[in-house]
């Protein structure tokens, strides 16, 4: 495995510092590990655009409400090493929560607006957290580029507004959802499905086909919009919607009709498993 492991902050700007005075595009890709193909997919393509390719692996504690899975969130840093290898990662950056947070630490980045709905308002924190562990790892690799899935589009939406409000010299490049052959967006959760739990998970993605083609054929009403998607989930027993949201598309404002581009976004519990998804709908 030629992939670089570094754990400490110092070796890591270490090895920027002598990227740079080389003048290599830097490319970062940050995960919380779990490495599935949708994570790969944003290594191959920071790997077309950058000389070297960090690949972070750190499950962020400040971004778990104190109910959440942090504590059995899987991790196999090994395996991550070898499948961001693969894709084409020169370092795998796996810092210790202590080495990000050390005792003392008290500063966090606040987005506000765009936070305060969808899953800012159901994981209170959240974002917070995100925003704060993706503000150091910008300042600690430098990147030209961070790459970041539309699966957690609010997610993608959030750091575009503070990289770009805080002047952060990166580009946010991101990368399509990637599904599974029945639709199901990838996830490093769905390994906590049960069988019958990710058969029924499949009510996600089709519910949000559904709203696609009501689109196509015309509809652009929200409320009816949202009513077809919240009916199709309620059908099968095994989920509890937390959410089905449509905004405006990048702004996520507000809207009763589609007039250019929307985001459908939904959370929903099948089990004990929360999972989100997104399309963008078209109105031209």
């Amino acid at each position: 495995m030629a992939i670089r492991l570094i754990k400490t902050i110092d070796e890591m700007r270490e090895l920027i510092e002598q990227a740079k005075s080389k003048e290599r595009v830097i490319g970062l890709v940050p995960t919380m590990g779990a490495l599935h193909e949708g994570h790969l997919s944003l290594i191959k393509m920071a790997k077309e655009m950058c000389h070297l390719v960090v690949v972070s692996v750190f499950v962020n504690p400040t971004q778990f409400g104190p109910n959440e899975d942090l504590d059995k969130y899987p991790r196999d840093l090994h395996e991550d090493c070898s499948k961001a290898d693969s894709a084409g990662g020169t370092v795998v950056f796996a810092p210790e929560a202590s080495e990000m947070y050390p005792d003392g630490f008290s500063t966090f980045v606040n987005v506000s607006g765009i936070t305060e709905k969808m899953c800012g308002v159901s994981r209170p924190g959240h974002f917070q957290g995100v925003a704060t562990v993706v503000s150091k790892l910008f300042n600690i690799v430098k990147p030209n580029y961070a790459y970041f899935g539309q699966k957690d589009a609010q997610q993608a939406l959030v750091i575009e507004k503070f990289a770009n409000d805080l002047n952060f010299d990166v580009k946010i490049c991101v990368g399509y959802t990637v599904r599974d052959e029945d639709g199901l967006a990838l996830s490093s959760r769905n390994q906590y499905l049960s069988d019958e739990e990710r058969k029924a998970a499949l009510v996600i993605p089709r519910s949000l086909n559904l709203a696609e083609d009501a689109v196509k054929n015309g509809e652009r009403e929200i409320k009816k919009l949202k009513e077809m998607v919240v009916n199709e989930i309620t059908k099968e027993k095994l989920a509890e919607i937390d959410y089905v949201e449509i905004y405006d598309c990048p702004s996520l404002e507000e809207i009763d009709e589609i007039k250019d581009i929307a985001l459908l976004a939904v959370a929903v519990k099948v089990g004990t498993t929360r999972l989100i998804d997104n399309i963008v709908l078209e109105a031209n």
